[in-house]
């Protein structure tokens, strides 16, 4: 058996991409090193030493010795950045978490879900949340991964880097609804809590209480870290219009 490497990840609370990797980490029960990044005030050591190729979050570490805030990986440590090509890293390197099923069909479908989650759900999230997308919308497209879950289980039976994917989807909504911490209207996200509650969305709420009753989802959720973070986010985004660094909006002017 292969020497096992030191990891480390380098992480942001407020993004629910290196959210995926923590949650696939902890069902892997694998050891790991975080280092934390401020999205809002990214430090200049972190792409220049770190990932040149714009600076996102996240970036898993493999191998090399144990790194600091401000040091550059060792020549000899690999890069790899993108949540999902890290996922899949995960569940190669850690075989007995069952990261990915065995089947090929179920494989395929964790990864036709996964595109899905990247070019549909997270698109919703960001428009509804920033700019203006409609609630009942946003619902829509909730309902269709609603029909893609299996009667019981996780997104494809088992646990798999599927739900990797979802849950921080799903775990953003519900606390942008619970608290309107999000550019709605407080009355929207009455609806919209009600509509997560009601029989339309009942396959889904049953498929959130398995997955928050999982100690993986308690160890990477901190909804109060996370509110803190979204509302310091929020104010940014009213004075700039700025969404993240691939979107701004104009602000009208008075």
């Amino acid at each position: 058996m292969p020497e096992a490497k030191r990891i480390t990840l380098y992480s942001a609370v407020d993004s629910p991409f290196p959210h995926r990797v923590r949650l696939a980490l902890e069902e892997a029960g694998a050891t790991y090193d975080t280092i934390w990044i401020d999205l809002m005030d990214k430090e200049e050591w972190y792409e220049e030493k770190v990932n040149p190729a714009g600076g996102k979050v996240p970036i898993l570490i493999y191998g090399g010795p144990k790194l600091h805030p401000g040091e550059a990986p060792s020549a000899d440590a690999v890069r790899i950045p993108e949540s999902i090509v890290i996922l899949e890293f995960l569940a190669d390197i850690f075989p007995d978490a069952r990261l990915l099923p065995e089947d090929p069909v179920l494989r395929a479908r964790v990864r036709l879900f996964n595109v899905a989650v990247d070019t549909k759900l997270q698109n919703a999230l960001m428009g509804f949340i920033f700019l203006g997308a409609s609630l009942d919308s946003t619902l829509a497209v909730l309902e269709d991964f609603q029909a893609m879950l299996p009667p019981t289980g996780f997104v494809v039976g088992e646990w798999s880097i599927a739900d990797a994917t979802f849950i921080p989807i799903l775990a953003r909504l519900h606390m942008v609804l619970r608290t309107g911490l999000g550019n709605i209207l407080p009355e929207v996200a009455k609806e919209g809590v009600e509509a997560l509650r009601s029989p339309r969305f009942a396959r889904l709420k049953q498929y959130w209480d398995d997955i928050t009753a999982r100690p993986s989802t308690a160890k990477t959720w901190n909804e109060e870290e996370m509110r803190a973070i979204a509302a310091r986010r929020m104010e940014r985004f009213r004075k700039t219009g700025i969404v993240n660094r691939d979107i701004r909006v104009p602000i009208p002017t008075t």
